[in-house]
């Protein structure tokens, strides 16, 4: 609806701009009148859309942050690779909220320890904390397969869901937090409030 709308304003817009150097009197005067309709017509779409941009930004505002107890999941977790300085050192920078050191820490891991499950899960929850959602989405999908860990395929579903959230997708958000309920429900705690906020 509004790219045709856009389109024909446009078009009608190139038009006055090929006729009006060479009008005047009251041909001008009926382009400059055109002009004055477009001009209120765009003046109008930018209010309405800068209101709905505000009342869109005040509902993201308003959801609440549900990736902290994610983290605080991952304490939790009993794997090998814990003790490492790196492992460390990275985990130091997640806890200052200086994702981007946090997720050089754990890719250099990676790189030595592909398999690594909680460092790759560290990763994907650096950049979803940077709301970078692409790239967690990314590595959340990653490491699915890579572990038997009910509590870790629950907190990866749990953040997939978020996304989907964020993302505005609903039904493929719900059907997240039902497979992360599945893997542990206490994982999914949080979320289920969602509905009655």
């Amino acid at each position: 609806m509004f790219k045709h709308l856009f389109s024909t304003m446009n078009e009608v817009l190139e038009e006055i701009q090929r006729e009006y150097p060479h009008t005047s009197g009251k041909q001008r005067e009926a382009l400059d009148e055109q002009l004055q309709v477009l001009k209120t017509m765009s003046d109008e779409f930018i209010e309405s859309w800068l209101q709905f941009e505000e009342k869109l930004g005040k509902l993201y505002s308003a959801a609440p942050d549900n990736t902290e107890p994610l983290h605080n999941e991952l304490l939790e977790l009993e794997m090998s690779g814990k003790e490492s300085e790196e492992f460390k050192r990275g985990q130091g920078f997640y806890k200052l909220n200086m994702y981007d050191q946090a997720i050089r820490e754990f890719e250099a891991l990676l790189a030595l320890q592909p398999d690594f499950v909680l460092a790759r899960m560290y990763v994907a929850m650096g950049y979803l904390r940077k709301e970078e959602y692409g790239e967690a989405y990314r590595h959340f999908q990653f490491l699915l397969p890579l572990t038997d860990n009910t509590k870790m395929k629950a907190i990866s579903y749990n953040a997939m869901g978020c996304i989907q959230i964020q993302n505005q997708n609903m039904e493929k958000a719900f059907e997240y937090f039902q497979k992360a309920y599945r893997h542990d429900p206490s994982c999914v705690e949080p979320l289920i409030h969602l509905d009655e906020a």
